[in-house]
Formats: C-alpha cells, sequence, structure tokens
C-alpha cells in the first residue's frame, strides 16, 4: 500500500465476525480484501458492459503456433 489512512466505522457486528471467520485474517486485512473485492467487482460489470462492442480481428491458430516467451 502506498498510502494508508485510518478510519472509524460502525459495523455490524456479525458481519465483522463472519468476515473474519471467511478470510481467517485480523480486522484491517479483511476490510482491504473487501474493497478490493468491491473495486474488482465494479471493474467486472464495466468489463462485461463492453461485451459485443469490441471486435479483435485475431487469426487463433495462428496465434497457437507462436513460440512461448
Amino acid at each position: 500500500m502506498a498510502r494508508a489512512r485510518r478510519i472509524t466505522a460502525n459495523l455490524p457486528a456479525e458481519l465483522l465476525d463472519e468476515a473474519l471467520r471467511v478470510t481467517g485474517k485480523g480486522i484491517t486485512e479483511t476490510l482491504v480484501t473487501g474493497l478490493d473485492l468491491v473495486r474488482r467487482t465494479r471493474a467486472y460489470g464495466k468489463a462485461l458492459a463492453l461485451r459485443g462492442k469490441v471486435h479483435l480481428d485475431l487469426d487463433l491458430d495462428k496465434s497457437r503456433e507462436r513460440p512461448r516467451r
């Protein structure tokens, strides 16, 4: 993390307890994981919105013949 912010938040106890059990991490790590999931979900939604709008002209057979690095 480049920069951190200290916050105070009122969270539902049951929700926090369950999240801690699921992640097996501490409070900070669990909250960071949750916030990252929110960010990824938004990016995924944006990518889905592009479905059918981006047209790529690829030759898959030729692409598969390329030597690997």
